[in-house]
């Protein structure tokens, strides 16, 4: 695979839509687990907005690597380690990336296994950071 140019528009709109995402999450209850859960669709709607933030943020890394790198990845985790390899990410947010593209996969294949407790302690633990990621440089 040739690097290419980078689409601005494709870091622009996966960008805005992590950040509508985000939105979403702090707006739901989680000052207390309690509030969390006392409306069903609360813990429905967080899944939601995590799941498709983390897909999206791993959608603008694999689109990083594809265009900026020419390099062809398939597995969610890869993007993380490719990402810290070519020094996009730091070693630490590259391992952070792969946690949560493991916690993606966990979301999609094992859904059964995430709990309303795990739903709320990690919805209320990333609206609380002042970003999820920084990108290092240039591309």
């Amino acid at each position: 695979m040739t690097p290419q140019l980078i689409r601005s528009r494709v870091i622009s709109e996966r960008s805005a839509w992590i950040r509508d995402m985000l939105e979403k999450l702090k707006a739901l209850p989680l000052e207390s687990f309690e509030s969390f859960i006392s409306d069903r669709r609360n813990t429905a709607s967080a899944e939601s907005y995590l799941r498709r933030a983390l897909e999206a943020l791993l959608d603008l890394g694999r689109h990083v690597l594809a265009k900026g790198f020419g390099l062809a990845v398939t597995e969610y985790r890869e993007i993380a380690q490719r990402l810290a390899e070519q020094e996009i990410l730091s070693a630490d947010d590259g391992r952070l990336l792969e946690k949560m593209a493991g916690y993606r996969n966990r979301m999609v294949h094992f859904y059964q296994e995430i709990s309303n407790q795990e739903l709320y302690s990690d919805g209320s633990t990333i609206t609380q950071r002042r970003s999820i990621i920084r990108f290092r440089k240039k591309c």
